[in-house]
């Protein structure tokens, strides 16, 4: 990989409160209503490597949700922070603990902040971070270069750490599986630097698309897709993506995916381990996190 011109920045953001309109339901893909718990604020009790069904919530992650008051600060903050970068906080019970990103949302933009679960106890929504950016711009070099593939969203010194290898040609990934681009929808023609994507998978489909075991922080590949800029249907491209939430009842929505990585499929050579892959895990953010 090409990285030695990347530089860090350093960002700011402050822990999101939840926030509900003055009717606080949404619909879910039967048309029954529901209240949506868990998208955005400070999520308690799922962690990585939890099953994305496992609870009744909306988009809920093993993390934080970061946001500025700025809305410009706010899309930089969030195109800026990459899987595996250091989250410091700064203000409140857990002042000077650390943390990681894990991943980001779309729609206004939020970036996912995971820490220990005795640091996470103490957060509360208006406690002010730091994140330490590095990441995007990340080049490749050789034939990846020539061919198009990009690298997004994560700091590429934690690749290694995820089972992805990178040579000059080819692309090597372990993933949980492999599903069509026709999965996908919320995020689609998004900005992918901004965006996650959200893939229609639920306890009722994710049997037939091998996804019965889908878990937060699983690597998951989708064919036909490029999302070097706004994400759409490219034939014959592959995506590579983190699983950062959990599904959504609402239609068009489902697990969050935050790609890391897009080229040609004849780049890269995945393998896929349905019943027992592990991507980004407790442990590897543990260590992050004492760096």
């Amino acid at each position: 990989m090409n990285t030695p011109t990347l530089v860090a920045t350093n960002v700011a953001g402050v822990v999101e409160h939840p926030g509900l309109d003055n009717n606080p339901y949404l619909i879910d893909v039967d048309g029954r209503p529901y209240v949506p718990i868990g998208d955005g604020g400070v999520v308690l009790g799922i962690s990585l490597g939890d099953s994305v069904f496992a609870f009744d919530t909306d988009h809920a992650s093993a993390a934080v949700s970061l946001v500025h008051s700025d809305p410009a600060a706010r899309y930089a903050l969030t195109a800026f922070a990459c899987l595996g970068n250091a989250v410091t906080v700064r203000s409140g019970a857990a002042a000077g603990a650390g943390g990681v990103v894990l991943g980001k949302r779309g729609e206004q933009g939020r970036v996912l902040a995971w820490f220990p679960p005795e640091t996470l106890a103490t957060i509360v929504p208006g406690d002010a971070m730091s994140v330490r950016a590095y990441g995007q711009g990340a080049g490749l070099s050789g034939a990846l270069a020539e061919r198009g593939a990009e690298l997004l969203n994560v700091d590429p010194g934690i690749l290694p750490r995820l089972g992805v290898t990178i040579g000059d040609a080819q692309v090597s990934a372990t993933v949980r599986g492999v599903v069509g681009s026709e999965v996908v929808g919320n995020g689609l023609g998004r900005p992918a630097h901004q965006w996650d994507l959200d893939l229609q998978v639920d306890a009722s489909n994710a049997d037939r698309l091998g996804l019965h075991r889908l878990a937060i922080g699983d690597l998951v590949a989708v064919a036909d897709l490029d999302v070097r800029r706004n994400a759409g249907y490219r034939r014959g491209w592959v995506t590579l993506g983190v699983v950062v939430t959990t599904t959504s009842p609402r239609p068009g929505h489902g697990v969050g995916m935050m790609p890391i990585f897009s080229a040609p499929r004849a780049t890269v050579e995945l393998e896929v381990r349905p019943d027992d892959h592990v991507g980004v895990s407790a442990s590897l953010l543990t260590e992050l996190a004492g760096r």
